[in-house]
């Protein structure tokens, strides 16, 4: 179990820093597949699955997304049942939580936005 060690967070394990842990020494001992739990108060679990490892060149990116759908959720939505909440109510507008969920993720959200080149664009700045 890695991340940031809190010791107001109990995590039923004890916590590795995870700043001190680099992805590239599992992959070395043959990890390829582990689950990331983003946002420990949301709950948002993946499973990431290492489907191939070549080595880096100058030209060719470290990380690059091949295929994707749909938004990230907002930051601090609540969840799965939260974000299913916000999509219900910002979806429609005579939803009684419209105005607020809108006013509160405070840009026009469209679920069903997902820009391909930004999400690389991103992953270009990860660092070794």
């Amino acid at each position: 179990c890695y991340g940031r060690p809190d010791p107001d967070f109990d995590m039923g394990e004890p916590v590795r820093d995870e700043r001190r842990v680099r992805l590239n020494r599992l992959i070395d001992q043959g990890v390829r597949q582990f689950d990331y739990s983003y946002d420990f108060g949301d709950q948002w679990d993946h499973r990431i699955t290492v489907e191939d490892v070549i080595s880096p060149r100058e030209e060719r990116p470290i990380a690059l997304c091949a295929a994707g759908e749909s938004a990230c959720p907002p930051e601090d939505v609540g969840g799965e049942p939260g974000y299913q909440t916000f999509l219900a109510a910002i979806t429609d507008p005579a939803h009684p939580q419209h105005r607020e969920l809108s006013e509160w993720v405070g840009y026009p959200f469209d679920p069903a936005a997902f820009d391909m080149i930004a999400t690389n664009d991103r992953l270009r700045r990860i660092k070794l």
